[in-house]
């Protein structure tokens, strides 16, 4: 298989790339992701920032170089019709899980493929309902304080401690985590990339 640029540095994402056994090599894209235009459909926003950041990546490269294939994902929660971003601190963390607590919020992933062969861009979309249990203020901070959402999108990581708490999903468990999983075989299928050799 040809290896894949990967535009993002989240160790998740890596995880599940070495899982399908997809070879891959890691370049941080330099991008604002504060992003936030009004002018845009709010469930734009993650392809716009995951095309933004293949986008960067391509653009970082020595003039010249080959480029097979660069893939770039971005993750944005949604509730009562805000987005919810990475915390800047412990104390927004606990703000985002007690706005979170006995309700459902929606988690939307996008990825961009670009194919360097014949100059193209395709995306997929995955929309995921999460459901969190009522939580008390100790269990919100005992979360917060293990620090587990730095870095993470609403301030909590499915797939660690944050399980304690989820009590229900609608959807898909990879793009919570931040590359769903059959959006990307699917889009490589798409693009004759193929999983199976």
């Amino acid at each position: 298989m040809e290896p894949i640029i990967l535009a993002s540095s989240s160790p998740r994402r890596q995880e599940i790339l070495k899982m399908l056994n997809i070879p891959f090599q890691v370049i941080m894209p330099n991008i604002d992701e504060t992003l936030t235009s009004t002018c845009l459909d709010i469930e734009e926003v993650p392809e716009l920032l995951a095309r933004e950041k293949v986008a960067a990546v391509i653009h970082s490269l020595p003039a010249g170089q080959e480029i097979p294939w660069v893939l770039g994902a971005d993750t944005v929660i949604l509730f009562n019709g805000e987005i919810y971003g990475k915390p800047e601190s412990n104390e927004q963390a606990c703000e985002f899980l007690r706005k979170f607590s006995g309700k459902t919020h929606e988690v939307i992933t996008s990825i961009v493929l670009y194919n360097g062969r014949n100059k193209t861009y395709s995306s997929r979309k995955s929309k995921t309902k999460v459901t969190f249990s009522q939580l008390t203020d100790g269990e919100i901070q005992w979360y917060a304080d293990t620090g587990e959402w730095h870095g993470a999108a609403g301030g909590y990581r499915i797939q660690s401690l944050a399980s304690c708490f989820i009590k229900n999903i609608e959807g898909s468990y990879s793009g919570v985590i931040g590359l769903p999983i059959f959006e990307l075989y699917d889009i490589l299928k798409e693009q004759n990339y193929s999983l199976l050799n």
